[in-house]
C-alpha cells in the first residue's frame, strides 16, 4: 500500500491523521479530508475513528465478562473463566498491595476496566498497518487510525477522569476547606511560603493527569511510527521486502510486552493516586 503514495511522508502522514468530523468555518458540518481541513475545523471536531475503536472495545471487554461471569460455575471452570479469574485476581492483589483494605466500591471495577480496556486498544497496534486503512479505503473512508492510544484526546481524557476521581476523593476525605488550605501550607507549614507553596502543588496537580494520559500516548504512538517506517520497506523491492517481515515480526514480538507493560502502568497510577487521595484523610 506504500507504494500508492508520492512519498513517504505522504504515506506516514495518511497514517497518522484522523477521520475527524467537524464544523467548517463556513459553519457547515462535515469530514475533513485533509490536514487543512482539521486545522481549519479547531476545537469542534471529534475523532471518528478514536471514538469508534474505543467504545467498540470497550464493548468487547464488558461482553466477555458480563458472559463470563452469567455462566461461571463452582465446578471445573473453561480455559475463558480460568483467564478472567486470574486478571481479577491480578488486579485484586495489587489493589491490595498500593490501596489497601479501605473500603471503596469503585477502585475494583475501575481498575479492572482500565487495565483491560487500556490492553485491548493498544493491542490494535499489532495489526498490519495497512489492513484496516486499506479496507476504510475500498469503502469509501479516507482515513482510519486503528490504535485509540495514538490518540492523545484518549489518552488524556482518561487521565482526566482519573484526575475528577482524585478530586472528588481529596475533598470528600479531607473537606473542601480543609483540601483549599492544603494548598497553602504544604510542604512548607509557614504563612510565609504561602505563595511558594500554592505554586508548587498548583504545578503538582495538573502535572498528574498530564503525565499520566501523555506517557501513555508517547510510548504507543512511538511504537506505531516504528511499524509505519518499517512498512516503507516493503515498497522496496523484494530484499528490503524480507527485511521488513523480519523487522515487523521482531517489533511486534517486543512490543507485545510494551502493550501490557502500558497498561499495568496506567492501572497502577491510578491506584496510586487514588491511594494517596484518600492517605490525606489519615494525615490529618
Amino acid at each position: 500500500m506504500a507504494g500508492e503514495y508520492q512519498n513517504s511522508s505522504e504515506y506516514i502522514q495518511h497514517h497518522l491523521t484522523n477521520l475527524t468530523y467537524g464544523r467548517f468555518e463556513s459553519g457547515e458540518w462535515g469530514f475533513a479530508h485533509g490536514p487543512e481541513d482539521i486545522a481549519e475545523m479547531g476545537f469542534y471536531a471529534i475523532h471518528v475513528d478514536t471514538m469508534f475503536w474505543s467504545v467498540a472495545l470497550g464493548i468487547i471487554f464488558l461482553s466477555i465478562f458480563r458472559f463470563v461471569a452469567v455462566r461461571a460455575t463452582s465446578g471445573v471452570p473453561g480455559g475463558l473463566q480460568n483467564f478472567c479469574e486470574m486478571v481479577v485476581e491480578f488486579v485484586e492483589d495489587n489493589i491490595n498491595q498500593v490501596f489497601g483494605t479501605r473500603p471503596n466500591p469503585i477502585i475494583g471495577p475501575l481498575s479492572l476496566t482500565i487495565l483491560i480496556w487500556v490492553f485491548l486498544m493498544n493491542l490494535m497496534d499489532l495489526v498490519p498497518v495497512d489492513l484496516i486503512p486499506y479496507l476504510a479505503a475500498i469503502s469509501g473512508i479516507e482515513y482510519m487510525k486503528v490504535v485509540s492510544t495514538t490518540d492523545p484526546n484518549a489518552t488524556l481524557g482518561m487521565s482526566v477522569g482519573v484526575f475528577f476521581l482524585v478530586l472528588y476523593y481529596n475533598i470528600k476525605m479531607k473537606g473542601p476547606v480543609n483540601f483549599t488550605a492544603g494548598f497553602f501550607t504544604h510542604p512548607i507549614p509557614s504563612i510565609w511560603a504561602a505563595p511558594f507553596n500554592f505554586a508548587l502543588e498548583i504545578v503538582d496537580l495538573i502535572a498528574k493527569p498530564l503525565s499520566h494520559g501523555l506517557r501513555l500516548f508517547g510510548n504507543l504512538y512511538a511504537g506505531e511510527m516504528i511499524f509505519i517506517l518499517i512498512a516503507l520497506l516493503y515498497g522496496g523491492g523484494i530484499l528490503l521486502g524480507f527485511l521488513g517481515g523480519v523487522l515487523q515480526w521482531a517489533w511486534a514480538v517486543f512490543h507485545i510486552l510494551i502493550i501490557a507493560l502500558q497498561a499495568f502502568v496506567f492501572m497502577i497510577l491510578t491506584i496510586v493516586y487514588l491511594t494517596q487521595a484518600h492517605e490525606v484523610h489519615d494525615d490529618h
